[in-house]
């Protein structure tokens, strides 16, 4: 399957609309505007939430919990490494998900058991950010865009530091 997600350029808090490959609206991320560390809502197009993302805030690199159902589902941690960024996605068992590429250009990969399940790229000249998200069937799609999201998060973060 293959998404398009676009960061809304006016928004309080932070506020992500995600399309399907046909280009109609799918899902979308709403953020608090005041809260402490990032706290956000994946819905589906009627408000529902799908998922919620939470950032940890006492950890030593960036750490973010996704939550399906209000049950812990998963992970999201960055990785400590000398050259290139790295994250994990840590789901229950065995077959948690390597998150690489190049974070400067933002255009990465997840790999699980060494196969690559989807390949994200960032779409520049324009206002605000834009993702092309394609993953492969049978993978957790909203777990893997939550994830996306997290990365785009904890990038801008950086960015806003330096």
């Amino acid at each position: 399957m293959i998404y398009q997600i676009k960061e809304k350029f006016w928004s309080l808090g932070n506020s992500f609309r995600i399309q399907n490959e046909q280009g109609h609206d799918g899902y979308q991320v709403q953020g608090k505007a005041f809260s402490w560390g990032d706290q956000l809502s994946f819905q589906d197009l009627q408000g529902r939430e799908l998922a919620q993302i939470s950032q940890e805030l006492f950890s030593f690199q960036p750490r973010y919990t996704i939550k399906i159902q209000g049950q812990e589902r998963a992970q999201v941690l960055k990785e400590w490494s000398w050259f290139q960024k790295r994250f994990s996605l840590d789901v229950p068992g065995p077959n948690d998900y390597q998150i690489e590429g190049s974070f400067w250009e933002h255009n990465f990969q997840f790999t699980r058991s060494g196969q690559v399940v989807a390949d994200i790229s960032k779409e520049y000249f324009s206002f605000s950010d834009r993702y092309g998200v394609s993953i492969v069937n049978g993978e957790e799609d909203i777990l893997i865009l939550c994830t996306c999201i997290v990365i785009d998060q904890v990038l801008h973060d950086e960015q806003s530091t330096h």
